[in-house]
């Protein structure tokens, strides 16, 4: 075994797994799970298996979650364009548990970086509300620009304490995902510093800042709400402890069976584990519901009205980008408009990043759009758009941050949509025959 493992924790393992515990020793001789999560939201199947490169192996854990061996897949126009989450399969398994619907409002109460929250978007297929909040604001700028390429545009991007956001948002919530922050033994495979921060310490620490985030989480569950707690490791404490000492104190809550198929059943408790020996990392995840009341229920955003000449360039702008109008509400924060999902609660003091989709800057006298506006967008929908093989000279310049040279009947100062394989991946403003490059200088490939 080349990862050199804490014997204490060896130990445990040891003593949860009994016969089993050569078989997951062996495992770490092996090489880690990886893959990627389909986005529904941009991209089918069938585009994904076609011009995905390497072979794609269906995961148990959700139907829109595969094993793959392909390295380095950052760089692809494919993932530029928001087509797939890199993601280890088995992390899909709490989201198949909440079991998101359209047009229910769903909080993911840990949410960076992202996995978990674009997975939830894709099941709510742009009905209902998604808020997804992280309270170390570093790691919530990163949610943010994955919630943005995978082209999500029904959420709020918090970073806020969680006893604050869930004491305001009381009763809002028709479902709760808390994959909280642990001590990580399930990374062991793949995160060496996850190994180096383990302790039976940190173990006990991780359990007692779970069950509070837990109890949190339980304020923001409507009556008939469900609640699911995730973590991605195999200590007793933090997973089983937590849930029988959050069911002691809560008895509004009822743990609910899992409904499915994959991993297998905790221990002397109705939810799920899984180890490598069940083809994921390492998970832990259980259903809760609220069946007691919960009469609490946030205030409707007051937004202020659209007035002014810097709205009235925006809504020009996108008069002049979409054939079908966006919906939603615009709000100017700054220089900068937002198009609001619908049903907004109350919002301010709750350490909003985004709501909705950035839609355009006021520029001096004149409005530009936003990159999200446009990763949000299909291509059907905007009055322009080129799209380009996923193998394609064009699709690699523009991913470089280069003009191209494309013939439209648009009129000079058009910003037209640029998509690979039927999706957008970014824009550029079109003139004489050449399209100036505006896809961000930060996200670009290096030449």
């Amino acid at each position: 075994m080349e990862i050199q493992l804490p014997e204490s924790f060896l130990q445990r393992m040891q003593e949860l797994l009994g016969e089993e515990y050569p078989a997951f020793l062996a495992a770490y001789d092996k090489p880690h799970y990886k893959g990627v999560r389909l986005n529904p939201l941009k991209c089918t199947q069938e585009t994904l298996e076609q011009h995905f490169p390497g072979f794609l192996r269906p995961s148990p854990f959700s139907p829109l979650c595969f094993y793959s061996e392909t390295e380095k897949v950052g760089s692809l126009p494919l993932h530029h364009a928001g087509a797939f989450y890199s993601q280890e399969p088995s992390a899909s398994s709490a989201v198949t548990l909440l079991a998101p619907e359209p047009g229910e409002r769903v909080l993911d109460l840990c949410a960076a970086p992202g996995g978990k929250s674009t997975q939830i978007a894709g099941l709510l297929n742009g009905q209902g509300l998604l808020w997804s909040n992280e309270i170390v604001r570093s790691r919530a700028t990163v949610l943010l620009s994955n919630m943005e390429r995978l082209g999500v545009g029904n959420a709020v991007v918090s970073s806020c304490h969680p006893e604050t956001l869930c004491s305001r948002l009381a009763g809002f919530f028709d479902k709760v995902l808390v994959d909280a922050p642990c001590s990580g033994e399930g990374m062991f495979r793949r995160d060496s510093q996850a190994v180096t921060e383990w302790s039976e310490e940190h173990v006990k620490a991780c359990a007692q800042r779970q069950l509070a985030i837990l109890h949190s989480a339980a304020q923001a569950v409507r009556e008939g709400g469900v609640l699911v707690y995730s973590t991605c490791t195999f200590s007793p404490e933090e997973n089983e402890g937590v849930i029988r000492r959050f069911l002691e104190e809560e008895p509004a809550f009822v743990l609910e069976s899992p409904g499915v198929s994959f991993g297998r059943k905790a221990e002397a408790l109705d939810a799920v584990r899984i180890y490598p020996m069940d083809g994921g990392e390492g998970h832990f995840a259980a259903r809760l519901r609220r069946v007691g009341e919960n009469p609490a229920c946030p205030a409707s955003a007051k937004l202020p009205p659209e007035k002014g000449e810097g709205f009235r360039m925006v809504r020009e702008l996108l008069g002049n980008i979409f054939s079908q109008l966006p919906k939603g509400p615009l709000v100017q924060v700054g220089d900068r408009f937002f198009l609001m999902p619908e049903g907004m609660p109350e919002y301010a003091g709750l350490g909003v990043l985004r709501a909705g989709v950035e839609a355009a800057v006021l520029k001096g006298k004149r409005a530009e759009p936003a990159h999200g506006l446009f990763m949000a967008a299909k291509p059907e929908e905007l009055c322009w758009c080129v799209s380009f093989p996923c193998d394609s000279p064009e699709i690699a310049a523009f991913l470089r941050g280069e003009e191209l040279g494309v013939e439209l009947d648009a009129p000079n100062g058009s910003y037209v949509g640029v998509a690979v394989e039927g999706m957008v991946t970014g824009f550029g403003k079109y003139s004489g025959g050449r399209l100036k490059n505006h896809y961000p200088k930060g996200l670009r490939n290096k030449k």
